[in-house]
This record gives structure tokens, C-alpha cells and sequence, in this order.
């Protein structure tokens, strides 16, 4: 199968970079590198259609992802999520097209599977021993079972009051495991302190990598692809790191590019959690970067990023999208993974929990109308956090 990789180019200064060596940050300015595609010579070979014919998984859509070789991809097993009708919900909320993309049913239970599936593949394709990553839980995971699976070394550091569950997944998969007092960003420190005396570990945090958000863009195929190639009118999306929201907003672009969508975008609205709010502040101040969360404290341990790497790519997409950002109180997330469990059937994790208080307030306001097609996103299932259902 023909790929369509062609470089990487600094998010900020333009810079390109080989994808054939191993990468970064812009090596001038210290933002991340995008991964670029000859989409010209791709839309002259790619078509929409052949895709409902190309299998189950995100895989299907490789031409537009990095691995250059089929022997490199690692996988567990990985299927196209589904995009499941919230009727109850909706009718409760008032909102007449309400659906959920459930990222719950990846491997290791979480979205963080697609971004890790690729960063593992590439990382296993240039020759990479040993990668290391900070998290608060999920991409922890992820990490550990795909390093496991091709055969790297993995090693993790997470705040010490990480969910026991994500400490424990880390340790069966056989990753190093190291517990750090505070947040991400205290956990991100002490890992770049440890690199100092091992210089062959392979840094797969957020987006200072280029390929974990080529997985993450896989989610926003898949989104125009199950609406049969129109694009809902607003996207829910619980805001830590940001990967997925940078990554979707890519594949739109990407896809309009291939001529397989149009120029009609989705809002989207980031949602972070009252205890964490950097990208809202941000927005609300007009800035395109946001200044570091003191304190953060939230339920949702993947909204506690107190300043994400990216902020400037998350807030270009909100801009551009003509979207917002929204915060929400932890008392109300609680109730929210209830109301989702009582009234639909799914046991959602407190981040997706988030979108739904964040909805409910966006209606009331008429920022989004009732009559708009809405996606939520549960990026994991809430089986992972059984400590909040006491």
C-alpha cells in the first residue's frame, strides 16, 4: 500500500524536519512538529468509498499515517470506535442529535491507545530501546502495554495518587514504574531529571513527539466517516493535553484537502474542569497560550494538566472553530457519570462526565442549539475509576 508521509514541519516557525530520523520538538523554537502528507498525489489514488471496504480498525486509514512498513505497526488489536445515539439523554437535555463516540472499547480501555499505538510504531521503526512518559494514568497504561508488545522498555511517571488501577495495569505490563508528589507537570520534571543519566530514553510525552497525535487524528476519520462524511455541527471534548482536539482538527483539514469533505467545521468546545482551567482562562482572556494552573485539583485526572505543551495548537482550533471553552465544577461530574450510567447503560469516565455538565450549561445559554448534531467523547471507560463510585 502506498504511503503518502512527506515531513514534518515546526507547528510555530515552519521548519521541516526527515521523518526518517528521530524527532522532537522544533529544534529553533521548541514547539512541536506536525507530521505532512503529500495530499495532492493522495487524492489522486485515495478514495472515501474504498474505505467502508478496509476493515474495522483505524489502521485502515495507514496512507495517512507515518509507519512506512506494515512489519513496524504494533498493534492490540485495535477496532473503529462506535458512535452510539444518546436518545434518553438527549431528550432529557433537549438536544435532538446527541451522540457519544465511545473510546472506552480501545485497548486498555482509553483513547490513549490510538495516540500510543503509533508513537510505540514509529518508535519501533527507527530503532527505539527504551521510551519514557509522564501521566496521569491512561496514557500510562497505553504506553506499557504497546512497549510491551513490540518489545521496548517503558518508563512511567505518574503523581503518587494516580487510581490504583492505572498504578497496577503499569506494573503487569512490566513498565518501570515511578510514583511522583504533585501533578503531571511535577511527574514531566522528574522524568527529564532521570533522562539526564539516560540519554537513550525516547521521550513520548504529549506532543513533543510528532506521532501520537497522528493516532489521536485517526478519531476524526472515523467521525466524518460514520456521519457519512458530513461533520457534526459541535464536538464535546474533554480538554487535558489536547491531543485529540489538535488531532481531529488536522484530519478535517486533511480530509478537505483529499476533496472527501468540505469547508464546514464543527464548534469545538474544550472542557476542563473548575479545579484546572488554563485553556478556559486563556479563552476567556483572548491569549493564545495559556499560563501555568497552580494548585490544579480535579477528579479527572486526565484534565489535570495544569499547562499543556500545545495550549497554542488547542487554542488556534477553538478560534478557527469558532468554538469555546468551558469549565465545570467536580460535584457536578460525579452526578454526571450517573445520570450517563441510569439513563443510557455506559459507565463513562469523569472526564467524558464533564462534557455532559458543559452540554447542559452550553444549551441553556443557546451556544449550541438544540437542533445541532452534538458529539461527546468518553476517552475511557469508567470501569478505570472505581474510587469515584462510592
Amino acid at each position: 500500500m502506498q504511503k503518502f508521509l512527506s515531513h514534518l514541519e515546526c507547528s510555530v516557525c515552519g521548519l521541516t524536519y526527515s521523518p526518517k530520523e528521530l524527532q522532537t520538538v522544533c529544534k529553533s523554537c521548541g514547539k512541536s512538529l506536525l507530521a505532512r502528507y503529500d495530499l495532492i498525489e493522495a487524492r489522486k489514488s485515495l478514495k472515501k468509498s474504498d474505505l467502508a471496504h478496509a476493515g474495522n480498525s483505524f489502521w485502515k486509514y495507514s496512507p495517512l499515517l507515518p509507519i512506512q512498513r506494515e512489519e513496524n505497526i504494533v498493534s492490540l488489536g485495535e477496532s473503529v470506535t462506535p458512535l452510539v445515539k444518546l436518545a434518553r439523554l438527549g431528550v432529557n437535555l433537549g438536544a435532538e442529535q446527541l451522540w457519544m463516540k465511545d473510546e472506552g472499547l480501545l485497548p486498555t480501555g482509553s483513547f490513549k491507545a490510538r495516540g500510543l499505538a503509533l508513537a510505540v510504531s514509529k518508535s519501533k521503526e527507527l530503532g527505539v530501546k527504551n521510551i519514557c512518559i509522564p501521566s496521569a494514568g491512561n496514557a500510562a497504561g497505553a504506553s506499557s502495554a504497546y512497549a510491551a508488545r513490540a518489545g521496548i522498555k517503558c518508563f512511567v511517571f505518574m503523581p503518587k495518587d494516580t487510581s490504583i488501577v492505572n498504578i497496577k495495569e503499569c506494573q503487569a505490563y512490566g513498565a518501570n514504574v515511578v510514583l511522583v508528589q504533585g501533578t503531571i507537570s511535577d511527574a514531566a520534571k522528574a522524568m527529564v531529571e532521570a533522562r539526564r543519566s539516560n540519554p537513550d530514553w525516547f521521550d513520548v510525552s504529549t506532543l513533543k513527539e510528532p506521532y501520537r497525535l497522528e493516532g489521536k487524528k485517526t478519531m476524526g476519520y472515523e467521525l466524518a466517516e460514520q456521519f457519512d462524511w458530513k461533520l457534526p455541527d459541535v464536538i464535546f471534548y474533554p480538554t487535558g493535553g489536547g491531543t485529540g482536539l489538535i488531532g481531529m482538527w488536522k484530519a478535517f483539514d486533511e480530509m478537505e484537502q483529499l476533496g472527501w469533505i468540505g469547508s464546514k467545521r464543527p464548534k469545538m468546545i474544550s472542557v476542563q474542569s473548575s479545579g484546572c482551567q488554563p485553556i478556559v482562562r486563556a479563552f476567556d482572556e483572548r491569549r493564545n497560550d495559556s499560563e501555568f494552573w497552580n494548585n490544579a485539583s480535579t477528579i479527572a485526572s486526565g484534565l489535570r494538566v495544569p499547562k499543556p505543551f500545545a495550549d497554542h495548537l488547542i487554542l488556534k482550533a477553538i478560534y478557527e472553530s469558532k468554538g469555546c471553552a468551558v469549565a465545570v465544577p467536580d460535584g457536578k461530574i460525579v452526578a454526571s457519570i450517573k445520570e450517563m450510567a441510569a439513563k443510557e447503560g455506559f459507565f463513562i469516565c469523569p472526564e467524558a462526565a464533564a462534557t455532559v455538565v458543559a452540554l447542559r450549561n452550553l444549551l441553556k445559554k443557546n451556544f449550541v442549539k438544540r437542533s445541532d448534531t452534538i458529539v461527546l467523547f468518553n476517552t475511557a471507560t469508567g470501569i478505570k475509576y472505581p474510587e469515584l463510585m462510592v
